[in-house]
């Protein structure tokens, strides 16, 4: 006789979040996420459940994702890209045209812009020509381009519930002004649905809505700094700011409550991380209930989850139970999530049929059930919680046949239910207790991603003194009126996303505008407290980190020895590379100096000692490529032809260039240097490298004539250094500005 399949119930937890982009509270967003994300996914996630009578889905708002909201739907907060947009073409200024051409084809091309036919031509036209200039488009195909972009991001569900938006994309192209002017207006009509919507299912019983903390802050990082393990240097201490995270938390609960006229029971910690007095402060707030990630439950009960090498669980069981964890005072339920799952529909499924894949997942979690069968307990609980928003896009049709198949299998297999979380741990008494609990995020069980790296760490530095000098001035001004507005420009800098974007390994490609909005609203909190604001918050984070530690104390003719203890290179320009727990292993060179006479370019680098005293680390290949240029651009130029990771691109590697020279190193032996030309047609040809002269021992030196690169007296030479194992970008000296040295 065949064992009855015990009863799975599932939790689909989906997390909703965009930081702040606006530099005070009534100006231009000054990127368009949360609206372009609110056409695409904020109301059509909760409104599939019209669909499907059974189903019930989790839902977590971040509070500030909700105000934005609010402001584009309520007081006609515009963004950049939607005040272009209704702008008439003919007032389009050169750098308006400029800007529409670098950001209005940000969507995945695939699902995006492969799908308008003239969206994809003139995605091609830019492709094949890139050195035209704002006169590529003429006053028509920027129109449509502006159209194609916002039309592009709608979700397609809406076309059969707005005729008129249906009847613009049928048109595709020559678009109009009233045109343009009408799919914001839809957009905005949109938004206004999206509140009412997650209340009418919230008071329905269908979904349950939690938040996070009000502005995203990782809370271990603010409750419990000084017990987070560091190994660079310069990492923040002491940062001071544990009643910030408490304050931040009861905010979101109080606004959440204030929106949606129900108090969540349960938190969603940024990006799931916790620790011991995360747990304690959220207990002390009334929580009843957070979740986390896999393997900090791994950490924290010392079992290791195995998986086959299709990624199913050997023994599922300790991750579909719900936890009880006792703190000082009170008690927290913790739920974990399967860490395999949400990057399955993140990464893999977007690449396969939408219905094979919804059939894989399905097949999945009846795995999981089926190795259920010899445990001791009635209800367990498989958590399917992440990022709600930004997967889609991946989709055709934008996720909508993935999710009804998905859900259609669950709802008519009986032993499959899909619960809110709250429910299921208010019927469920058989938690299990968790007598410890290990700090950590999604990521790698630690908190790398947002401080532990010198760029990140300058970020927390800077806030770190800025907070010391709101905290002085509180006590000595206790009743200012503007205290509390120079709080909450406090607390939007201790969100998360500064932090993730800041330094390696991530990359948004538009890092410049988060470091530049970061910097503002540090800036703010001076203003509003009317004091002077420091000098050092005018400048970029990223400039002020990979700028020369030393410029060129003039013209001087060092040795080319590869001598490190060589005294004449004193007089050179030094920068030094960032270290890291990201870079450490990839970094070859820790310093590199630069130099000049009459004549002659001078380059030293000094090599990583970490991977010299590695054996394994020593034998790898490591390549460096310098790009240089002279700063009138008369000579012949081309594009870096090195491979990006993302379809991301710093601004400064989208310039072209008059040489490049290679340089690569194996078993810490010098392989290869070669100096490579421009030629017309935006090409690169081999160049003789009979005049340069280096040597390598303790450092690699190079002697490059100005002659070999075409820079004259009284003009100056321009260069970066990228580091690019096997042509792939691995990082960029420096961020965003180019160096120079003269030659006189």
């Amino acid at each position: 006789m065949m064992s009855k399949t015990k009863k799975l119930s599932i939790a689909f937890y989906w997390h909703m979040h965009q930081p702040v982009y606006q530099l005070t509270p009534d100006g231009d967003f000054l990127m368009p996420w949360v609206r372009l994300h609110a056409v695409k996914d904020y109301l059509d996630m909760v409104e599939i459940l019209d669909k499907f009578k059974k189903l019930k889905l989790n839902f977590n708002l971040v509070p500030v994702l909700l105000d934005s909201i609010i402001d584009y739907a309520e007081n006609d907060i515009h963004d950049i890209h939607s005040r272009l947009t209704i702008t008439p073409v003919e007032l389009l200024s050169k750098d308006a045209k400029l800007f529409i051409i670098n950001n209005f084809f940000d969507a995945n091309y695939q699902s995006m812009i492969y799908p308008y036919e003239e969206y994809n031509r003139l995605y091609h036209k830019i492709q094949t020509n890139p050195d035209t200039g704002i006169d590529i488009f003429t006053d028509q195909e920027y129109s449509d381009l502006m159209a194609l972009f916002n039309l592009a991001w709608f979700d397609p569900v809406y076309q059969s519930k707005y005729p008129a938006l249906k009847k613009l994309y049928k048109k595709g192209k020559n678009y109009t002004l009233e045109d343009r002017v009408k799919i914001i207006e839809i957009q905005r009509d949109i938004m206004r649905k999206i509140i009412p919507a997650y209340k009418k299912f919230l008071n329905k019983g269908r979904i349950e809505i939690t938040t996070s903390p009000y502005y995203h802050p990782i809370l271990p990082i603010l409750l419990e700094n000084k017990n987070i393990k560091k190994s660079t240097e310069n990492a923040p201490q002491n940062l001071k700011t544990y009643l910030d995270g408490k304050l931040q938390t009861k905010m979101a609960l109080d606004r959440v409550e204030e929106i949606f006229g129900k108090r969540p029971r349960g938190i969603w910690p940024s990006e799931q991380c916790i620790s011991p007095k995360t747990l304690y402060m959220l207990s002390t707030l009334g929580v009843e209930w957070t979740v986390s990630d896999e393997g900090i439950l791994s950490d924290s009960i010392n079992f290791e989850f195995i998986r086959d090498f299709k990624g199913h669980l050997e023994d599922p069981y300790h991750l579909v139970k719900s936890y009880n964890y006792e703190t000082k005072n009170n008690n927290i339920k913790i739920i974990f999530r399967d860490s395999t799952i949400p990057n399955l529909i993140s990464f893999e499924y977007p690449n396969h049929n939408p219905i094979a894949a919804a059939n894989d997942l399905y097949d999945r979690i009846k795995v999981i059930q089926s190795k259920l069968l010899s445990s001791p307990d009635t209800n367990h609980l498989l958590t399917i919680a992440m990022d709600g928003e930004n997967c889609w896009e991946n989709y055709m049709e934008d996720g909508l046949s993935f999710l009804k198949t998905l859900y259609t299998l669950i709802e008519d297999d009986d032993s499959l239910e899909t619960v809110l979380i709250s429910d299921y741990l208010d019927k469920e008494n058989n938690h299990k207790k968790l007598t410890k609990i290990s700090s950590g995020s999604w990521i790698n069980r630690n908190f790398n991603l947002w401080i532990d790296e010198p760029l990140k760490n300058l970020a927390w530095n800077y806030l770190k003194k800025v907070r010391e000098d709101f905290s002085k001035y509180v006590k000595e001004h206790p009743l200012n009126p503007h205290i509390e507005y120079a709080r909450r420009e406090l607390f939007i800098c201790e969100g998360s996303d500064w932090f993730w974007w800041y330094g390696e390994p991530n990359d948004s490609g538009r890092d410049n505008i988060f470091d530049y909005i970061f910097r503002e609203h540090l800036k703010n909190i001076y203003i509003y407290l009317g004091l002077e604001v420091p000098e050092y918050l005018e400048e970029p984070l990223i400039a002020a980190f990979t700028k020369p530690s030393r410029y060129p104390r003039g013209e001087f003719t060092p040795s080319i020895d590869g001598n490190k203890d060589d005294d004449s290179w004193l007089n050179a320009g030094c920068i030094d590379i960032p270290d890291g727990p990201v870079l450490r292993d990839s970094k070859f060179f820790d310093r590199i100096c630069y130099g000049y006479d009459k004549n002659n370019f001078y380059l030293r680098f000094y090599i990583n000692k970490y991977i010299l005293d590695n054996p394994e680390l020593k034998k790898r290949t490591y390549q460096i490529y310098i790009y240089m240029r002279n700063s009138n651009k008369k000579t012949s130029l081309s594009p870096i032809r090195l491979i990006n990771k993302t379809e991301n691109v710093l601004p400064l590697l989208r310039e072209k260039f008059h040489n490049e020279l290679q340089l690569s190193v194996v078993n810490n032996e010098l392989k290869l240097l070669r100096l490579i030309k421009a030629v017309p047609g935006g090409i690169w040809a081999l160049q003789s490298d009979k005049d340069l002269h280096y040597a390598h021992a303790n450092t690699i030196d190079l002697c490059i004539p100005f002659e070999m690169l075409e820079v004259e007296n009284n003009e100056i030479l321009e260069f970066m250094f990228i580091m690019a194992n096997l042509g792939v970008k691995e990082y960029c000296v420096p961020y965003e500005m180019l160096l120079s040295v003269p030659r006189l």
